[in-house]
């Protein structure tokens, strides 16, 4: 028997929270320097010994806070970029953003300093400029998802040579900096390079929690939505706006993680089965999606990668399956 939405939402939440746990202790205990679950959990409580404890919360617990902190913020971003665009295929790396916000921090680190808060505002600047020139090169006729997604792909290829254009002019040192800031990456994530970004985007999180009755009035059709009250455009530029900061404060951590926000969201309302994405469970999805991601990517391949790189190959996995089953939907 089916359950209903609710109770099958609910539950997919906690299943979805069980396995972030679990998660989060192994990546806590694995390494050059192993620890057990348990002793991880004890160490968490309070107890353990000095050196461990000093593992665990100096060494490891950033990084894991990272991760889920990322791939909570992308796939939040990604919900209401799809919500607005109603189009499963559109997030924020597809639309440049996330090589906007590459670019604000290529400029910061060469014009400006290679301090965090430099790198933050770079970044936070270049993803806003980005979505501007997207935004007001698809406005002509009235914002459409097809359209917004197409300039969208046309300005972050560009982005993207600018970026290997201006990795290719700057130093060695910088450049493999950037280089691999760039392919995603939570190597170096520090306590308080986390906290900041944190709390520049709670407060952006929250607003992006009130948006969703106003986001469901737009699935009834502009008019419908205007005469109940809702106001289309900035219901619309409001959810936007929001996406770009969360995908900026995201990347000032980890760099540019690819297709996380593409397909947590989607991952999380098939799972669910509701008729709405839901920011929430999204954001448990994406948490899960990169810090397993970083598991795979530190501990189990041959060779440590960015955690970027596994998001790509999954990532890329799941845009061909969404394409195949549009083309059999369409069949």
């Amino acid at each position: 028997m089916a359950l209903p939405v609710r109770v099958r939402s609910l539950l997919v939440a906690a299943i979805s929270l069980l396995v972030l746990a679990v998660l989060f202790v192994l990546s806590l205990g694995l390494g050059s320097f192993p620890l057990a679950p348990d002793e991880v959990v004890r160490i968490l409580l309070g107890g353990g010994e000095p050196i461990d404890r000093t593992v665990v919360w100096d060494w490891r617990m950033p990084r894991a806070l990272a991760a889920i902190a990322v791939g909570a913020l992308l796939a939040i971003a990604g919900a209401l970029f799809q919500t607005v665009t109603r189009n499963p295929l559109a997030s924020p790396d597809i639309l440049g953003l996330s090589n906007g916000a590459f670019t604000g921090m290529l400029l910061a680190l060469v014009f400006v300093s290679a301090s965090l808060p430099a790198r933050t505002i770079g970044a936070l600047c270049g993803g806003l400029a980005a979505a501007a020139v997207i935004w007001l090169l698809a406005l002509r006729g009235g914002v459409q998802g097809f359209r917004l997604i197409i300039v969208g792909i046309g300005v972050s290829a560009m982005l993207a040579s600018l970026n290997t254009w201006m990795l290719l002019q700057i130093e060695l040192d910088t450049a493999m900096f950037a280089s691999a800031w760039g392919a995603g990456s939570l190597n170096g994530v520090t306590a308080a390079g986390l906290g900041t970004a944190v709390l520049c985007a709670v407060p952006f999180v929250v607003a992006a929690a009130l948006l969703p009755p106003r986001l469901r009035q737009l699935d009834l059709g502009d008019d419908v939505a205007s005469a109940t009250g809702s106001r289309p455009a900035l219901v619309r530029t409001l959810a936007l706006l929001i996406g770009v900061v969360l995908v900026a404060a995201a990347t000032t951590v980890g760099g540019p993680i690819a297709f996380v926000a593409l397909a947590a969201p989607q991952i999380a309302r098939l799972v669910a089965r509701t008729p709405h994405l839901s920011l929430g469970l999204a954001a448990l999805v994406g948490g899960v999606l990169v810090l397993a991601s970083d598991l795979v990517a530190q501990h189990v391949l041959p060779v440590a990668l960015p955690v970027g790189v596994v998001t790509v190959s999954v990532g890329g996995a799941y845009l061909v399956l969404m394409i195949i089953l549009e083309i059999r939907r369409r069949a």
